[in-house]
């Protein structure tokens, strides 16, 4: 595919919190400053008509959710995306709306992306198992993606204490459960390496880069998700949830990477902030 700036792969991922709402709010003002080539999409709760709608010029590959207003993910590019999929486990696995991946070319290499968007789940019932279930769908999946892959979305997981601002107060809170951040572990562990999760289970690491973590390095967050309780979003009390997730090969070309948070809370057109790399070509 032709890139906006030559040699350059820039891929922008948000949970839209609804993709109608979202553009009223300003996102495509954002958008049209971004000089994004592919643009994945959580949580849009709409049609594919509805994303029509609210991106004209790009096209569109999604995935909706059974229900109507529930989940929807989406791929959007500045040309036709030929192969795509959303094949994720087998006919027993919940996955509607949440798992959308395609091909591209992108000059000579082939690039298969990925828009995630995990449940949230509910310690202790029947939400929870559903996302076990599609995190192991995940492990399953990830190595079979190619060498220049990238799954980007609201995984709905911190996976170490650096990624919750208030870690020590969901430590028994879905999203942030030893079991949910042991799969991370194994994602970004050594490829082939025996693992010991935070949960103490044991795995073998599948080698993935979480190209946030690499970019920003020890510190806190950088947060892509806040409460709308209270001043979560003033006092900077988020969570890291919204990943990019890339394979060595296409790690080791991020030129830049940054999270997108707004100036302020009433000029926010989502509760989440967009994730945005530059991989170079």
């Amino acid at each position: 595919m032709p890139l906006t700036t030559p040699g350059r792969l820039r891929v922008a991922s948000v949970n839209v919190n609804g993709i109608r709402a979202a553009v009223r709010n300003g996102m495509n003002a954002w958008l049209d400053a971004a000089d994004v080539d592919i643009l994945t999409l959580q949580e849009v709760r709409a049609q594919a008509s509805d994303l029509a709608a609210a991106l004209p010029g790009w096209h569109i590959v999604n995935d909706e959710a059974l229900a109507k207003g529930r989940a929807g993910v989406a791929i959007a590019a500045r040309e036709p995306l030929e192969i795509w999929r959303v094949e994720l486990g087998d006919e027993t696995l919940d996955s509607k709306g949440r798992w959308v991946e395609a091909d591209i070319d992108v000059n000579g290499v082939v690039v298969t992306v990925v828009s995630a968007y995990v449940f949230t789940g509910e310690d202790g019932t029947e939400k929870q198992v559903a996302k076990y279930a599609f995190l192991d769908a995940m492990e399953t999946r990830m190595p079979l993606l190619g060498e220049h892959a990238l799954i980007t979305g609201d995984l709905n997981v911190g996976h170490r204490e650096l990624d919750i601002r208030n870690w020590k107060g969901n430590v028994k809170k879905a999203g942030f459960l030893p079991r949910e951040r042991a799969y991370f572990d194994r994602f970004t562990g050594a490829a082939g390496a025996a693992v010991t999760g935070v949960d103490g289970s044991q795995g073998s690491g599948l080698g993935w880069v979480d190209v946030g973590r690499r970019w920003a390095g020890e510190v806190d967050g950088p947060y892509t998700w806040w409460s709308n309780r209270g001043k979560a979003f003033d006092t900077d009390t988020g969570w890291r949830i919204d990943y990019h997730l890339a394979t060595p090969a296409l790690a080791e070309r991020v030129t830049d990477y940054r999270v997108v948070r707004a100036p302020s809370w009433d000029t926010r057109w989502s509760d989440h902030a967009p994730v945005v790399a530059d991989y170079a070509f």
